[in-house]
């Protein structure tokens, strides 16, 4: 069975999980037709950067739950066979939930995740920008009210469903876990130069050195074993 896609979106106090809090998270689940939302009382006040961005005042959370209790929530709409989907999920709303299940002592299902913008960039590497507001434009969906979180859940389902067509989430998921190849020498004097085109007798010399022998050149290593250019 096949499984289900979530789309979720957090807005927060600012950008380090670590030190900021959670304010509103949303999540459209599109096969059972239901939405999630809710505001988030962070337990301090909320800087006006972060307001003038996302437009959720003090007085909005005020009166709203502890992420102890929405947190909660979120795991039950979030229930069985399920893959978490936000944009820019690696970087910022994933590691977010995580500091705030952590920081409020709940367990936090091991679910599986995709983050959209890292889609977006390896498969779509002719768009000049991968912004979700972009990708809404590029693809010709109506604006809403951007960088609100249940607004933004919204279009990355519509955004996300015509990038994919008809992928599977495991399909999804086996691709973006896949290991790109190295594709430009990353240093030296032929720094940036594509893999194909380094000089035999410059892959002959880094070879005889040990260079190609040293952990953090694996990948460079891997690529020219690839291209069948390691000497033999």
């Amino acid at each position: 069975m096949s499984k289900r896609p979530i789309y979720y979106d957090t807005e927060t106090t600012g950008v380090r999980p670590d030190k900021d809090r959670i304010v509103e998270i949303a999540a459209y689940d599109p096969v059972r037709g239901k939405t999630f939302h809710s505001l988030i009382n962070p337990g301090s006040p909320i800087p006006k950067e972060a307001s003038a961005i996302h437009h959720i005042s003090d007085e909005m959370v005020q009166d709203a739950p502890s992420f102890t209790e929405v947190g909660k929530q979120f795991i039950e709409f979030c229930r069985e066979e399920v893959v978490l989907i936000a944009h820019n999920n690696d970087a910022f709303d994933q590691p977010f939930l995580e500091n705030e299940y952590q920081r409020n002592e709940l367990t936090l299902p091991g679910w599986p995740y995709i983050d959209s913008l890292k889609f977006s960039r390896k498969y779509r590497p002719d768009l000049p920008r991968h912004s979700l507001q972009h990708l809404r434009e590029y693809h010709g969906i109506e604006a809403n009210n951007a960088h609100r979180a249940l607004d933004d859940v919204i279009i990355l389902h519509q955004v996300f469903s015509l990038m994919i067509d008809d992928l599977t989430m495991e399909t999804i998921i086996e691709l973006m876990n896949q290991k790109e190849t190295l594709r430009h020498m990353p240093f030296g004097k032929h720094r940036g130069v594509p893999i194909k085109d380094i000089p035999p007798g410059y892959v002959r010399w880094l070879h005889e050195n040990g260079a190609l022998d040293k952990s953090d050149n694996a990948e460079l290593k891997e690529a020219f074993a690839v291209l069948g250019m390691l000497p033999t």
